[in-house]
């Protein structure tokens, strides 16, 4: 069974989640870190807890998610995983770090592209690849059936969506892949977002003020 942890890095306060199960083998997904004590907290609690990392996996490329992507490749001699779209965002990634404030001391580019449909093995578990286009290029989900969860990114937050007014963003678009991808999930189906508190679909199919069903 999937176990989550969840730590919150850098000024944007992104979700970096880690997941594995009990082989121990795990995937990092959105390694936000940013400076070296938010290395030494996911660094620290992968070496408490014997993980092996098999995977970093991003949801899409916006500057404030792929920020500690150098340093776990480096630690962890890993390849990064994300949408072939998304590419787009890395031509400009120091500038974008600068313009925030963020400290990108090295850039580390996706060798492994994944599409839409895709599954992600590590040890016992696997995730499915659902795109989810709307807020920015190559974003994606990752599914897990027998939990059931989603990690969405910025896709679906709770009660909230993805920002659509940044390079990528369409504000229709995002909602054709919430309705098309992630409505169609169970209802209990966790939804554990790139910021803030954790969800469900149930409760967004009717609360969310930008895409409720009712």
């Amino acid at each position: 069974m999937l176990q989550i942890k969840r730590f919150v890095f850098n000024p944007f306060q992104v979700n970096t989640y880690l997941v594995y199960d009990e082989t121990k083998k795990c995937v990092i997904i959105d390694a936000a870190c940013s400076d070296p004590s938010e290395e030494e907290q996911l660094s620290e609690f992968i070496a408490e807890n014997q993980l092996k990392p098999f995977h970093i996996l991003n949801t899409h490329n916006h500057i404030d998610h792929i920020l500690g992507n150098a340093f776990v490749s480096d630690k962890y001699n890993l390849p990064i995983t994300a949408h072939a779209e998304g590419e787009r965002y890395l031509s400009n990634a120091f500038a974008h770090a600068r313009s925030f404030g963020l400290n990108l001391v090295k850039m580390a580019e996706p060798t492994v592209k994944i599409a839409d449909g895709d599954w992600i093995s590590f040890g016992n578990s696997r995730l499915k690849v659902l795109s989810a286009p709307g807020h920015a290029d190559g974003s994606v989900c990752f599914y897990d059936e027998t939990t059931p969860m989603v990690i969405a990114g910025d896709v679906l937050f709770y009660q909230s969506i993805g920002r659509t007014d940044l390079p990528g963003g369409d504000y229709d678009l995002l909602k054709e892949s919430i309705w098309g991808k992630l409505f169609v999930l169970p209802d209990e189906t966790i939804v554990y977002p790139g910021h803030g508190p954790e969800t469900t679909i149930g409760s967004e199919k009717i609360n969310n003020p930008f895409v409720a069903i009712g």
